[in-house]
Parts: C-alpha cells; sequence; structure tokens
C-alpha cells in the first residue's frame, strides 16, 4: 500500500461530556477510543482535530492500517467509526479498532471504476453507466488490506450488469457478502440507455394554443 498514516495521541484520564466538549472547544482535540487485540484493555485517548481532518481528506485512510503514537507506544488500528457533527465540518469522536497480523479484518473499500467511457457500451452503443455502490466491505489478514478495488468496464455492453461475484480480488482478499450465499451477489453497476427527454419548442406549441384560443372564443360566441 501506498500511503500511511500515522496519528499521534494522548491517554485520555477524565471522561464524561463535559470533558468532550471542552478538549474539543479549547485545546482542538476530539476523544477516541482503542478497542479489541488480543487479550487488550479498551484505551481512552485524545487527538488532534486538524490532524485527523487532513487524514481523512484521503480516501484510502478508512482502508488502510493506522499507526497511533500514543507516548511511546504504537498501536496498529484500522478506523471503524468517526462521529461527525450534524451542522459543521467537525469530528465529534472516533472508535479505532486494533490489528493483529495473524487475524482477518473487515473493512469497507471504496470501488474505483475504469474505462467506463471506452467500453463497448457507452463509446459504441450510446449507453450510460449507472454505479449501484462505491464501496464494498471486504475480508482479509491485516497485510492484505487492498487500498481500493477496480472495476474494469472495459468489456462491458448495453443493458449488462456487473455484479460484486464479477469483481477482480487481490490474493488472500474476499467480499464479505459472499459468504452469505448466492443471494448476496449485489449488482455493482450496469449500462443502460438514457432517458429519451422530448421538448416541445415555442413554434410548435403555437399553433395549439392559437386553437384553444379559437375554440374558447366559438365556445364564448354561442
Amino acid at each position: 500500500m501506498s500511503n500511511e498514516f500515522t496519528l499521534n495521541a494522548e491517554v485520555r484520564e477524565t471522561k464524561g461530556k463535559g470533558s468532550s466538549r471542552r478538549l474539543r472547544r479549547l485545546e482542538g482535540k476530539i476523544p477516541a477510543i482503542i478497542y479489541g487485540g488480543k487479550g487488550k484493555e479498551p484505551a481512552n485517548i485524545t487527538l488532534l482535530h486538524k490532524e485527523l481532518v487532513k487524514s481523512t481528506e484521503n480516501e484510502a485512510f478508512f482502508s488502510h492500517i493506522i499507526t497511533l503514537n500514543i507516548g511511546k507506544k504504537e498501536e496498529q488500528v484500522i478506523i471503524k467509526d468517526l462521529q461527525r457533527h450534524p451542522a459543521k465540518l467537525q469530528f465529534l469522536h472516533a472508535d479505532f479498532l486494533r490489528v493483529d497480523s495473524d487475524v482477518a479484518i473487515t473493512v469497507h473499500v471504496p470501488l474505483h471504476y475504469i474505462n467506463e467511457e471506452d467500453c463497448d457500451g457507452v463509446k459504441l452503443q450510446g449507453g450510460v453507466v449507472s454505479h449501484t455502490l462505491i464501496e464494498a466491505e471486504v475480508s482479509c489478514l491485516p497485510a492484505d488490506l487492498p487500498e481500493y478495488i477496480e472495476v474494469d468496464m472495459i468489456d462491458v455492453e448495453m443493458d449488462q450488469i456487473i455484479h460484486l461475484s464479477d469483481l477482480k480480488l487481490p490474493n488472500g482478499v474476499q467480499l464479505v457478502a459472499l459468504t452469505h450465499g448466492e443471494g448476496h451477489d449485489l449488482p455493482v453497476a450496469a449500462i443502460h440507455a438514457p432517458k429519451r427527454v422530448i421538448e416541445t419548442t415555442e413554434d410548435e406549441a403555437a399553433p395549439a394554443d392559437a386553437d384553444t384560443a379559437a375554440e374558447s372564443g366559438d365556445e364564448a360566441s354561442e
């Protein structure tokens, strides 16, 4: 994986809503928690809000192993939940899950669509691409975690649907939905004919309006 993400954190001694509000308002920090890991207890920490915001500007942050520097310790984690303010561009709380190199993790990975404009369904048949999914949940060991999954549309034709089972996955990666059976083989993308829009010009509408006016005049004279 080409991207590496590191965040600096501190152990959080105080808890409660009042303490969290002071962190955000006065110190520019947000509360967070780390959980999971073999025989490890959850840990309450704080993060600098601006560092977290900068990291989340890269979509890869959400599908990467993150290094948390907590004093002299390091924790390898993935982001599991990020609580956002309903009205402001502000994070309120973050949940991180510890990862072990020999334990599989489940992560939502973005889908990257390629060759959409060059596929037969669009270039030769005049179709339009529609996306059903923008990400997929995968299960794999931390070392095998992909940054994204490519959806190559080059051979897709009009009225053809791409399903999860059609995706090419890296070694060691499986789609969680497909482990639940064939009924969970969700559509990912399709190419369909564009909707036709019938436009009426003013010139075309004029005779009809004139006829209507004439009929109204005749009715009035009667």
